[in-house]
């Protein structure tokens, strides 16, 4: 483990030889196995890359609630226009589409998190919420499941869009989001994660936002991220809503509403002096 890491350093990011890591992990874990991440010399190995090896860890960006709006306003107006036309196929990804970017942002899920949603493990009640179980999740060590509450809401709801997605693809048990072909059948399999940057980066650039190709599978939890953060959610609130176990894993997620610091230091400055005022004659 230690040699791989040592014939990857410089070639590959800090952030990625650490998902190989988790990712070896687990597996090790789900099989019984002893876990050779957590030997000391890898760990001393991964300290001494990223001392040798420093980079910016790049950040992707949030998607705002400003624009969340204006993606899920254009996917009704699409799904409408779909069905007026009889485009089975175009309605129905649109409806899809819809419920995924929703359920994305307000539940401050992972795009791993998403495709792995079984619609037999949902219970959802109109007008008040629903409730999703996911058997396993990155932050769930001892493999128990865990149940995430969503709540319906008076507008950009994420349990109305995804009861009408449901209804809509006759949907009973299986993969919630799953790919639509062109005469509109649903397959049986789901969305692969490796497909998620590229259909919200669909979705951003049809309904309208600069720059899609810098959003990634993590824009939906740092908008929502940073949204509670604006709003007075304190990290312990949004660490117990979002599932994070440390600080550290939150922060990530979290810029701040005066990033460069500028409202605090402002507040500290004494205020200028009045300037005399020039003479006349």
């Amino acid at each position: 483990m230690a040699r791989y890491l040592a014939a990857y350093a410089g070639q590959l990011a800090l952030n990625t030889l650490r998902h190989r890591l988790a990712a070896l992990a687990q597996w090790h874990q789900a099989h019984g196995f002893a876990d050779p991440t957590r030997a000391p010399v890898v760990r001393k190995v991964l300290k001494g890359i990223q001392t040798v090896h420093p980079s910016q860890e790049k950040r992707a960006t949030p998607l705002q609630l400003t624009q969340l709006g204006q993606v899920v306003d254009w996917l009704d107006g699409a799904a409408t226009a779909a069905g007026t036309r009889d485009d089975a196929a175009g309605r129905l990804r649109h409806m899809r589409d819809r419920a995924f970017v929703l359920l994305g942002f307000w539940r401050g899920f992972r795009g791993d998190e998403l495709v792995r949603l079984q619609v037999q493990d949902l219970e959802l009640v109109a007008g008040e919420g629903m409730t999703c179980f996911l058997p396993h999740s990155k932050s769930d060590r001892q493999h128990a499941g865990t149940t995430y509450k969503v709540p319906a809401l008076s507008r950009w709801c994420p349990v109305a869009a995804t009861m009408a997605w449901v209804a809509a693809a006759a949907l009973h048990e299986g993969p919630l989001f799953r790919a639509v072909n062109q005469w509109g059948g649903i397959a049986a399999a789901p969305l692969h994660p490796n497909s998620l940057v590229r259909l919200l980066r669909r979705i951003f650039r049809e309904a309208g936002l600069s720059s899609p190709n810098d959003y990634s599978g993590h824009s939906l939890r740092r908008g929502f991220a940073g949204w509670a953060n604006a709003n007075g959610w304190d990290v312990k609130a949004l660490m117990e809503y979002v599932g994070w176990r440390d600080v550290q894993s939150a922060m990530r997620y979290i810029d701040g509403a005066d990033p460069f610091a500028r409202q605090r230091i402002e507040a500290s400055l004494p205020e200028a002096p009045a300037l005399p005022r020039p003479a006349t004659t």
